[in-house]
């Protein structure tokens, strides 16, 4: 071929290209840090066939509510509860109810056998309720009439008749999807220590409590909650009090585009909500998961529910009275509190400018408490009398809070991806429906353009996503366009 023809050849574009998110994929779940959970969330995903992150949030959140009222875990920044906030996203048909509810099923079981005993003893406050209402009305009722000794001798019963009989707490351990109000007040009147868990985690975050009016407060309400701080709570008609001493943990599970929404939320970010959680996005198995390869271990299973069983069943350190749950602390051994220190330091150094953490610091300064909180979940698994976390628990403990930084970082960068790719598609969609001129400059997008791409340096990022992706070509800087020579402009590619 002579330079001739070579030079004759005009070179053929491929084309513009479709608008793609490019999310990287996310590493492997490291399920042997799991410890004493391994052997029944590999069971659930042996027999689901899902992808084993998936049983392993249920396993850790589930884990964290049974444990969270009978100790706290000393960590770097001081002493913090054992409630774990959990995330998962995945796309509808992955299976995950399948995988939640052989894991939950102690505890759904816990919950029936409880509130039939709550029933009977609901008869028996009532009877005794009634009871003292009469007396009370009977004594009252001479108080009113009775002068001097008979005044002080009803005043004296009054007393001796003691405080109302209150009725017995509910049973409930968990909530799906609760109001601000609804979750205080059953706080406030039932157990101490409840999981907010569902596998339709949108219906929460799309609910109620996180409209416009709401969010912000049960936000605030959450943040507490994690950090172990009491809750404000006031109540029309009946004034104002103040909740000490409770827990929660919690696990959504959410779709995908639920998911982009609430973690673009600035709220949820900013309020350091969605730096709270343990989030995962795992690969999907979905086309993979063949009936020849479905494994059941129900031993592992019959195991964890029996474990599970009883620790429900063994009593909350709590007062009396109030509900107040007293938990003892788990101090870190030396070797433990080491490994952690150093954890924290590196990614301490990672967050700084240019650094690989610098996109998500929220997250990364409360990864190594994190990692305490995790290693304090498993050790009490194993031993709900334990005092100290040893280094065996501590090691899965970081390695577990590696993964979840890992798939934070990651997911926040496609968050941005995905907002850049938006923006442009919403560009090119302009530059194909509603603008006529062969070539486009930044300032024809900013008066003309969409109305969220307005402002310069947004419109020149989606100019360069297009330029990327071929639907624009750059001219060379002094190239007249519409009668003027410009510093920067794009040639309009309208694809076939």
């Amino acid at each position: 071929m002579t330079n001739h023809s070579m030079q004759g050849t005009p070179y053929k574009s491929e084309g513009p290209q479709p608008l793609v998110r490019e999310i990287p994929a996310g590493e492997a779940y490291p399920v042997e840090a799991l410890g004493p959970l391994q052997s029944a969330v590999e069971a659930v995903q042996g027999m689901t066939q899902a992808p084993v992150a998936i049983p392993a949030q249920s396993a850790l959140a589930v884990a964290s509510l049974a444990v969270q009222g009978f100790a706290n875990v000393q960590t770097l920044g001081g002493v913090r509860p054992l409630s774990l906030y959990a995330l998962t996203i995945a796309q509808s048909g992955e299976r995950k109810s399948a995988c939640d509810a052989p894991l939950m099923a102690a505890l759904r079981e816990h919950e029936r056998e409880q509130s039939q005993a709550q029933r009977e003893a609901t008869e028996s406050w009532m009877n005794a309720h009634a009871v003292w209402k009469v007396e009370r009305d009977q004594i009252l009722k001479e108080t009113r009439k009775g002068k001097g000794e008979k005044r002080v001798a009803a005043q004296a019963d009054l007393e001796a008749l003691g405080r109302e009989p209150e009725a017995p707490p509910a049973p409930d351990r968990t909530v799906s999807e609760p109001t601000f109000e609804g979750l205080t007040k059953l706080l406030a009147q039932g157990q101490p220590s409840l999981g907010l868990f569902s596998d339709e985690g949108g219906q929460f975050l799309g609910g109620h409590a996180m409209n416009n009016e709401n969010r912000q407060k049960t936000l605030a309400a959450f943040n507490d909650l994690w950090q172990g701080n009491p809750i404000r709570r006031t109540r029309s008609g009946d004034g104002h009090s103040t909740l000490f001493g409770r827990r929660l943990a919690v696990h959504l599970m959410v779709q995908p585009s639920v998911a982009r929404i609430f973690m673009s939320d600035p709220l949820a970010v900013d309020t350091g909500f969605l730096p709270r959680f343990l989030i995962c996005e795992p690969h999907s198995t979905i086309g993979s998961r063949l009936q020849a390869n479905t494994k059941h271990d129900a031993f592992a299973l019959d195991t964890f529910n029996e474990r599970m069983r009883l620790i429900l069943e063994t009593e909350m350190p709590m007062d009396a009275e109030t509900r107040e749950l007293q938990p003892r602390v788990l101090e870190l051994a030396p070797d433990a509190r080491a490994l952690v220190a150093a954890f924290a330091d590196a990614v301490e150094q990672a967050q700084g400018a240019g650094g690989s953490l610098a996109h998500i610091t929220g997250t990364a300064s409360k990864v190594a408490e994190q990692a305490c909180r995790i290693a304090g979940v498993l050790t009490l698994w194993r031993d709900i009398s334990a005092f100290e976390v040893q280094m065996p628990q501590m090691e899965s403990g970081v390695a577990l809070a590696k993964f979840y930084l890992s798939e934070a970082s990651r997911l926040a960068s496609a968050a941005v991806v995905s907002t850049e790719i938006d923006n442009a598609e919403r560009l090119r969609r302009w530059m194909l429906e509603s603008w006529s001129e062969p070539d486009v400059l930044v300032r024809d997008v900013v008066q003309f353009g969409p109305n969220s791409l307005r402002e310069t340096p947004k419109a020149r990022a989606a100019l360069g996503v297009l330029e990327k992706h071929g639907w624009l070509v750059a001219l060379e800087a002094g190239t007249v366009v519409r009668g003027a020579a410009r510093k920067e402009a794009w040639r309009v590619l309208r694809g076939g």
